[in-house]
């Protein structure tokens, strides 16, 4: 292929993501990845895999079957046979006939017959998004050199895309865990205020005036009720986005980061829920993610230790990696990532100190003051 070409099918490329990255949401940019990825590569049929933390799929898009044959099939992959290979073994699968792996655990009923495979795993450095699956080429042929080459260059891309899109994703959330406490405050601060200035109005005139006291006793015991539903809607606002305690928050945070087999990672927390609003508590995973995702993918370590320290007045957490560490005399530690930690953490009144040494490893402290709510 000439320059002219390559230069071509890269602005083909990267059109056809440019289009699906512009999904309105995580769903939508997933099931668009798998569809430019089966017109590019024109087969029959295409998919796309999002792995869970459980070793099973969070999201299953598939191009070329119809909606009636979709409702046909028994059930989507769950993730097993030549769905799980790739992503367990994190290098491409070409198969002519992919019903002569001895990987491979057939399908389920009333799924259409497909025959060769190339299955591309989409990461970007140590962290996998997903995998891109195509099936059975148009003119009939196997997949070969230049399908797998376009198909990695298609997976580059996309995983810019399933991130952005991932990104935008967990903003939504926090914005509406935002929401949720602005009312809840609202509420609180507002109404129930007013409720309560009128219930003791009504006592006060009910033990100072000649009124019936009876008549007043069940107005003054429905605003008592109206108070208790506002109070109990206000504690399930507050409750529903820390239902989570802290320790398995960073669990999951860590499973999720798909991390290799050399690698492990020691979570010492307590099994307590956070000190903080949902959204807050929210707002710090983000900084402990950036954290945890630079020592994954940079520092090289076999063991990562996340402590987390909760006292009467502040949230503490250190992420110690045993890596290969750098000079912090020479290095600018800004490029690992940290200025928007650094952001996130000030936002919140907080502060992040970084020490490393070459060849021992690298210790990021997060301490966030813990206010009232």
């Amino acid at each position: 292929m000439d320059m002219t070409n390559i230069v071509e099918q890269l602005n083909r490329i990267s059109s056809a993501v440019m289009y699906a990255s512009e999904g309105v949401d995580l769903e939508e940019v997933l099931q668009r990845i798998a569809e430019v990825s089966r017109t590019l590569v024109q087969c029959q049929y295409a998919a796309l895999g999002i792995p869970d933390k459980n070793g099973g799929l969070a999201h299953f898009k598939v191009a070329g079957i119809s909606d009636e044959q979709k409702a046909k099939i028994d059930h989507l992959p769950i993730g097993n046979g030549l769905i799980r290979a790739p992503m367990r073994e994190r290098h491409v699968i070409r198969l002519e006939r992919m019903q002569d792996d001895n990987r491979s655990v057939g399908f389920p009923d009333h799924h259409p017959e497909m025959t060769s495979l190339l299955g591309v795993p989409i990461q970007m450095g140590d962290q996998l998004f997903g995998v891109l699956y195509m099936c059975d080429r148009l003119d009939g042929k196997p997949f070969d050199d230049a399908d797998q080459q376009l198909v990695e260059t298609v997976a580059g891309y996309a995983a810019l895309a399933i991130a952005g899109a991932m990104s935008n994703d967990q903003q939504s959330k926090m914005k509406v865990l935002e929401e949720r406490e602005r009312i809840g405050m609202e509420l609180h601060d507002g109404i129930i205020q007013s409720l309560y200035a009128l219930g003791m109005q009504l006592d006060l005139v009910r033990r100072t005036s000649n009124l019936d006291s009876d008549r007043l006793t069940p107005v003054i015991g429905g605003l008592d009720a109206v108070i208790g539903d506002i109070r109990r809607y206000i504690m399930q606002l507050r409750t529903d986005g820390q239902a989570v305690t802290i320790k398995k928050r960073l669990v999951d945070m860590a499973q999720k980061l798909h991390l290799s087999d050399n690698l492990d990672i020691h979570i010492n927390a307590e099994d307590d829920y956070p000190p903080f609003p949902p959204a807050t508590f929210e707002g710090i995973c983000l900084i402990i993610n950036e954290a945890l995702s630079n020592a994954v993918r940079h520092a090289e370590a076999n063991q990562i230790i996340v402590s987390v320290e909760v006292t009467d007045t502040h949230f503490r957490v250190q992420i110690q990696d045993n890596g290969h560490g750098f000079n912090m005399d020479t290095q600018n530690s800004s490029g690992l990532g940290l200025h928007n930690m650094h952001k996130r953490a000030r936002f919140y009144g907080g502060a992040i100190e970084v020490s490393s040494v070459v060849d021992q490893g690298t210790t990021i402290d997060i301490t966030i003051p813990i206010k009232p709510y």
